[in-house]
């Protein structure tokens, strides 16, 4: 009993610091971290359900704008031998926090080569490897438009063919932004949004809206054709700042 309550006591402590470390980055830049706490386990399920739907066979798997590693968590335990998870994410904090969670994660004992982190763009990530599915925390409505667009074909062209992604948007994002920012930044928002809706309409297979979380968010899934070819890539231009 006195083990279990120490570990549970160093796991709460870690996501409290953890909790604290991504207020801070949010209050560095929040249209970067995009958020003022991690992801919850409601969203972290929802986001990790096409790995854990295809875990009967190994895996590649990509998680970009990984955070402090809250669906980094989820989706390590997902991992079957030979499966490899690559993460990334452009904060240097970020990424120090996220090799520590894989350098002392108990699934990992024994096959660290398992999960690599890397600190970096999406869009300049060069592994080698396409995925079989492709988890992003990034938030992409607020990014400008060219920048959403690179991102996506970034990821289009990182997918195998049937491959999928899923990624989440919160809600009432586009409410609170007429509200609180100025046209600009609301004509900004509108458009980034109009951007994400065409890439849904042409690749989306499910959204589900996770209450659960706060604030609740909508989780998209979408899917590379089996025959098709990735779309001609937009102009690289570099996401500033991984979630």
């Amino acid at each position: 009993m006195d083990e279990w309550t120490n570990s549970h006591d160093r796991v709460l402590a870690q996501r409290h610091a953890e909790g604290w470390m991504f207020l801070i980055e949010a209050a560095r830049d929040l249209r970067t971290t995009g958020a003022v706490a991690p992801s919850g386990k409601a969203l972290a399920r929802a986001l990790t359900d096409p790995v854990r739907a295809l875990a009967h066979r190994p895996l590649t798997v990509l998680e970009a704008g990984a955070g402090t590693g809250a669906v980094t968590r989820a989706l390590i335990p997902q991992l079957t031998p030979g499966s490899r998870l690559d993460v990334v994410d452009a904060n240097p904090r970020f990424t120090g926090a996220l090799r520590r969670l894989v350098h002392t994660h108990p699934r990992l004992a024994g096959r660290p080569e398992q999960v690599r982190v890397h600190q970096g763009y999406v869009e300049e990530l060069d592994t080698g490897r396409d995925y079989d599915v492709i988890v992003s925390g990034l938030p992409l409505t607020n990014f400008t438009p060219r920048q959403v667009e690179a991102v996506m074909d970034r990821y289009l062209e990182l997918l195998r063919p049937g491959g999928t992604l899923t990624y989440f948007a919160y809600l009432g994002t586009h409410t609170a932004r007429t509200l609180l920012s100025g046209r600009a930044e609301s004509r900004r928002h509108q458009r980034a949004e109009q951007i994400m809706t065409g890439y849904q309409r042409r690749y989306a297979t499910g959204c589900w809206t996770v209450w659960a979380n706060l604030p609740p968010a909508r989780v998209w899934q979408l899917r590379r054709p089996e025959a098709a070819a990735p779309p001609a890539l937009a102009v690289r231009t570099p996401v500033r700042a991984d979630r």
